[in-house]
Parts: C-alpha cells; sequence; structure tokens
C-alpha cells in the first residue's frame, strides 16, 4: 500500500477532519465499493435496468439516425451554404471537453499531491474514456464517405496517398487518439489492485477467471507496489501536458481559419479552461447521482464537491475573462469583420444563443463565490446542468454565428438543425450513459487502494497517538 503523506499526518494529529467521514477501516472499505459489484446480476436494483434499458434504447435510435446518414449522405442534417459545419463539430468539441476533467483529476491534481482527488478520480478517468469515444464518433460520420475515414491515419496503401499533415482535422485524430490512449492506459493501471481484489473476493468462476486476466498477476507484494507508483507517476507525467494539448489542438480548428469570430490566438487557453469548466460539471452531476443512489456520502463528502466547485469557479472566471477578452480585441483590433460578427452574436438572430451561454457559464458559477451555496448539493447539481448546458452553446455560437454570416452577404442564411442532429446529439448522451452504467454495475467506482491511503489508519504512526490518547 502507499504510504500517505505528511498533510494526513498532521490531520491526525491537529484534529481536522479525515478526508473520509465515517471512520472507516480497511476491510470495511473493502466491502462497501465491492459489495456494490459483487452483486448477482438477479439482485441489481430495478432503477439500474430500467435507467439501463433508456440509455440503451437511445443509443439504439443514434445507430439507426448514423445508419440513414451514411445512405443518404450529410444532407439530412441541416447544413447549408454557408454554414457547413453544424451539430457535428459542436457536439465534438462539447464531448472533448466533457473528457478533460478526467485527467486533470488523476493527474494533474496527483502531481500536486491532492488527496481529495482518490473518491472521484475513479468515474472521472471512466467518464473520460466514453466522452471521448462519443467525441471521435462525430468527425468519422461528418467527413460524408465514413468508409474511407481510415485516409486520415498515415497507413501505407496501394494510391500512394498521405494525410495532409496541414489540415486541422489530422492534428485532431492524432491529439485526440493519443490521449484516448493515454487515458485507457492510465484508468487501467489505477484499476489493476482492484481488479485483484475482485479477483480474491469472487465466488463466481468465470468473474474470477475474467478478474484473473484483467489483474495481470497482481499479488500487492512491495516490489508490485514500487513498479506500481512509478508507472503511475510516469503515466501522471505524461498525461499532464495533453490536458494542456488536447484542446489546444481542438481549438486550432477554428483559430488556424480566416473566418471572422474564429482567428485569434486567445482560443487555446480559451478551450482548455472551458473543457476543465465542462467536464468538472459533468462530474459533479454524476458524483451528485451516483453518491445518493448507492449511499456513498461518506467517500464523497461535502468537502469534495465543495472543492470541484472552487475548481468550476477559477475556470469559469477565466472563461468569462476570455469572452470580455474577444469583445475588447475585436474593438480595439479595428477589423469591421470581427466587430460585426461580436456585435451580432450579442444583437443579432443567434443573440438567444449567446445570452443562454453567458448566463450559465459566467453568472451562474459567481454563486460559488458563496459557501451555502458551494455547500447545497440541489444547487450544485443545478448548475452542474446548467454549466454544461452554457458550454454546449458556447461551441454553439463559436462555429454557427461565424459561419453563418461570413464575408459575402448574398450566402447569409439561419441554421436550422433537423431531427437527426437532434437524434444523434440525443443518442450520443445514451451511448456515454449506456457505457457509464456498465461500468458502475461491473467495476470499481472508486478506487478502493487510493481510498485506503488517505484514511487516517494508513499512516504509520496512527496507532501510536491512538495509544498516546488512551494514556
Amino acid at each position: 500500500m502507499s504510504t500517505v503523506d505528511d498533510n494526513t499526518t498532521k490531520s491526525i494529529a491537529s484534529g481536522c477532519k479525515p478526508l473520509i467521514a465515517g471512520n472507516p477501516t480497511f476491510s470495511s472499505i473493502t466491502q462497501r465499493i465491492t459489495e456494490i459489484v459483487e452483486l448477482e446480476v438477479k439482485k441489481t436494483p430495478k432503477a439500474w435496468f430500467i435507467a439501463f434499458s433508456i440509455t440503451s434504447t437511445m443509443t439504439m435510435i443514434m445507430s439507426a439516425m448514423i445508419g440513414w446518414l451514411l445512405w443518404e449522405g450529410t444532407g439530412v442534417w441541416g447544413l447549408q451554404n454557408p454554414a457547413g459545419w453544424g451539430w457535428a463539430i459542436v457536439n465534438f468539441v462539447f464531448w472533448v471537453g466533457i473528457g478533460h476533467a478526467g485527467t486533470l483529476i488523476s493527474a494533474i491534481l496527483f502531481l500536486f499531491r491532492q488527496k481529495w482527488r482518490t473518491s472521484i478520480n475513479r468515474f472521472a478517468e471512466a467518464m473520460t474514456i466514453f466522452a471521448v469515444i462519443c467525441a471521435g464518433m462525430f468527425p468519422g460520420i461528418h467527413v460524408g464517405r465514413a468508409w474511407v475515414a481510415y485516409w486520415m491515419f498515415p497507413l501505407p496503401n496501394q494510391m500512394s496517398m498521405w494525410p495532409n499533415f496541414r489540415s486541422p482535422l489530422l492534428w485532431d485524430v492524432f491529439a485526440v487518439g493519443t490521449y484516448f490512449t493515454v487515458s485507457c492506459l492510465f484508468w487501467y493501471v489505477g484499476l489493476i489492485p482492484d481488479l485483484a481484489t475482485l479477483r480474491d473476493r469472487a465466488t463466481n468462476k468465470i468473474r474470477k477467471i475474467i478478474y484473473g486476466i484483467f489483474s495481470l498477476g497482481w499479488r500487492g507484494g512491495n516490489r508490485q507496489w514500487q513498479h506500481y507508483e512509478k508507472a503511475y507517476l510516469i503515466l501522471a507525467g505524461i498525461a499532464t501536458p495533453l490536458v494542456l494539448s488536447v484542446h489546444t489542438v481542438v481549438s486550432f480548428d477554428f483559430a488556424v481559419g480566416v473566418v471572422p469570430g474564429w482567428h485569434t490566438t486567445i482560443f487555446p487557453p480559451y478551450f482548455v479552461a472551458g473543457a476543465i469548466f465542462s467536464g468538472f460539471a459533468m462530474v459533479m452531476t454524476l458524483a451528485v447521482i451516483a453518491r445518493k443512489i448507492y449511499n456513498l456520502e461518506d467517500f464523497i463528502t461535502l468537502n469534495h464537491l465543495e472543492c470541484m466547485n472552487k475548481i468550476m469557479l477559477v475556470t469559469g472566471t477565466m472563461v468569462g475573462y476570455a469572452y470580455a477578452c474577444e469583445f475588447f480585441i475585436a474593438w480595439y483590433g479595428g477589423n469591421i469583420y470581427e466587430q460585426s460578427i461580436f456585435i451580432n452574436r450579442a444583437k443579432g438572430p443567434y443573440s438567444w444563443a449567446y445570452w443562454t451561454m453567458v448566463t450559465c457559464n459566467v453568472i451562474v458559477p459567481q454563486l460559488f463565490w458563496f459557501k451555502k451555496f458551494r455547500r447545497n448539493v440541489p444547487w450544485m447539481f443545478v448548475a452542474s446542468i446548467l454549466i454544461n448546458v452554457g458550454m454546449w452553446f458556447e461551441r454553439f455560437v463559436i462555429t454557427v454565428t461565424s459561419l453563418s454570416q461570413d464575408f459575402l452577404p448574398s450566402s447569409w442564411d439561419y441554421f436550422v438543425p433537423t431531427i437527426f442532429d437532434i437524434g444523434i446529439f440525443i443518442g450520443s448522451f445514451g451511448l456515454f450513459l449506456t457505457l457509464f452504467l456498465l461500468f458502475l454495475r461491473f467495476l470499481p467506482m472508486i478506487a478502493i487502494a487510493e481510498v485506503k491511503g488517505v484514511i487516517p489508519q494508513a499512516d504509520p504512526h496512527y496507532y501510536e497517538h491512538h495509544d498516546e490518547e488512551k494514556h
């Protein structure tokens, strides 16, 4: 077991509240988290089956719509001249952003030794993988001829064709592909000790074999823990720059263009802050639901939720600052095209979307300055949903408002989504939630080994302090 740092020792000596409530023991932590996974199929709560039926139905409807899209072509979407990028690119950027919080919680907060991350990092990492799966689907179906999407990869072929490395679409393939690979590795390495725990506790032979294969012979020996911690640290170091680079590359899809409202150097930090903002909001939404349904209030406490709210407050303020900077630079730069596009966003036909974005992303998070809002579970749940509504509208405003009024007034038009735009977007939530429900059912949603490392009993001097108190 990895040792805890000095902060945990100090918290014991000073009488500060531990990160995990209820004064659990090592065995009670194992029992509490694994019992969710170890339930027999017939004893699975009916609510899980109802939710799974709904989300899987949404996924199947989306699959049918994608099938029709591939048969008929992208004309079934609301794409038109000049708005050749519609909801598909908006949804792609939205889902990539959702996937940012998991790596930030797992990698960056790990490197900064933020122990409160241990209760939420596992399902945040899972959420990252599922969100990137949803994101990767949209460029594949948006290219038109999806059956030749492999042309985006530098694969030797009989036509001697090679991808255009100056295309932002290709940058996305490499950035998102790398991010997905490292996120999967990071998630899996963290799971190994817990998979071994499930293997040792399994009473079903099939479960024992499956968990045994994926736990890679883990026995919890001293040398294995040393190798594990080194590997985890290295992966955290690799994943940290990816948190910054992936959404930077995604922002280049817009920033390298000459379209008014896109050609700006603020996009990389602006997109990264927005991605972390929306990702934490999604983690909050899922954490509030999971802790209530599975009675995990002792593991995911109000202190954990408050820490996430503080991060959302910071990143929301950064996003609001970026909105103000965009307007300032459009005015200060003296470019009439830039000025007109920003005035159009605030006062034009899409003003409803712009002010929805500002309200949800700038005004709503400011209430987290007050402690009573930061620790109010119903409010933080509503706020997290509103923030992701606002972040979707942000991507919509950036993409559609700039394209619908380009340099040629004769080609201006109003973008209207079709039932296929809406259906595939809603279906992507079905896919995301279906994968998440399967994860909750068959894998431990909280990192057992890491949570054990932050309880007071994990400190080598814990029993010395207790002996002193008794005497």
